[in-house]
C-alpha cells in the first residue's frame, strides 16, 4: 500500500473510532455533522472524488461552517489551492503517527498502577474524561455508544480514584488511540504510559499489530510521550475551514 493510501484509510478508520452523529457520501468524500461534538470530528474527509460545492450545500442546510481534514496525501493535489482561493483558512497542525503494537508493549511504562479494563464505556471512565476535557457531557456519551468496533477503555487507579483514562478502536489490523486523558493533579506519575500500556496488551490479543493516534503538534508534552514509546509521524494535517 502506498503511504497516500495508508493515511487515507486511517483517517477513515479514525472516522469510525470517532462517529459524527450524521454522515453521508459525496462521491468518496465523506460529509459528516457532529452537533454538541468537538468541531474536528463534524469535519468533512475529502479522499478522492466528491465536490466542493455539495459539501458546501450539506453544511449550509445545517447551519454549521463548512470545515475539510486536509491530511496532504490523502487528498487531491488541487484541493488545497482550490479552497485557499474561495476563502477558506488554515486552521490547527495535527500529528498522525503510527507504532508497532509490540515496539509500545515494549516501550511503555507499566509501572505499579493498576489498570482496569472495560469493552464498553462507563459513567467513571467518562466522568473522568469529561473532567480535562469538559463542554457538554451529552453528545460525546452518545458517540461512545455509536461505536460498533471492538473497543478498550481503559482507567488507572492510585489511591481508590482513576486518575487517568484512554480508549482504543480496533479496525482491520489497526487499534487506534482516542481519548487519552489524565487529571490535572496526578499529572507525571506515569499514569498516562500506563494506560498506553494497557491498551497496546489488549490490541496484541484483538489482532491489531499496529497502532496509530492522532496529537496536536502544539501539545509537546503529548507528542514527547508518543515519540517514547515508539509512535513516530506518518503525516501532518490541518483542516480548512470557511464559515457561512
Amino acid at each position: 500500500m502506498t503511504q497516500s493510501g495508508l493515511q487515507a484509510q486511517l483517517q477513515e478508520r479514525a472516522a469510525r473510532a470517532v462517529p459524527a452523529e450524521y454522515g453521508q457520501r459525496c462521491g468518496t468524500w465523506l460529509l459528516r455533522h457532529a452537533p454538541g461534538c468537538s468541531w474536528w470530528i463534524g469535519s468533512v474527509l475529502p479522499h478522492g472524488a466528491g465536490s466542493i460545492e455539495e459539501a458546501e450545500a450539506y453544511t449550509a442546510e445545517r447551519g454549521i461552517p463548512t470545515l475539510l481534514q486536509m491530511t496532504p496525501g490523502a487528498v487531491h493535489p488541487d484541493l488545497d489551492a482550490q479552497l485557499e482561493a474561495r476563502g477558506y483558512t488554515r486552521q490547527a497542525s495535527v500529528s498522525l503517527q503510527i507504532a508497532q503494537t509490540s515496539q509500545v508493549l515494549a516501550l511503555a511504562p507499566r509501572g505499579a498502577l493498576r489498570v482496569r479494563l472495560e469493552e464498553r464505556p462507563t459513567r467513571e471512565w467518562f466522568d473522568v474524561w469529561h473532567s480535562v476535557v469538559g463542554g457538554d457531557p451529552d453528545p460525546p456519551w452518545r458517540l461512545l455508544h455509536r461505536i460498533t468496533e471492538p473497543s478498550a477503555y481503559a482507567s488507572v487507579e492510585l489511591g481508590g480514584q482513576t486518575i487517568a483514562v484512554g480508549r482504543a478502536v480496533a479496525d482491520t489490523g489497526w487499534a487506534g488511540v482516542f481519548g487519552m486523558a489524565t487529571r490535572p493533579e496526578a499529572r507525571g506519575k506515569g499514569a498516562a504510559g500506563a494506560v498506553l500500556a494497557a491498551l497496546a496488551d489488549w490490541a496484541s490479543v484483538n489482532d491489531a499489530p499496529r497502532m496509530y493516534l492522532q496529537v496536536e503538534h502544539e501539545n509537546p508534552a503529548a507528542m514527547r510521550l508518543y515519540g517514547r514509546v515508539g509512535f513516530s509521524e506518518l503525516a501532518p494535517f490541518y483542516f480548512r475551514v470557511k464559515d457561512r
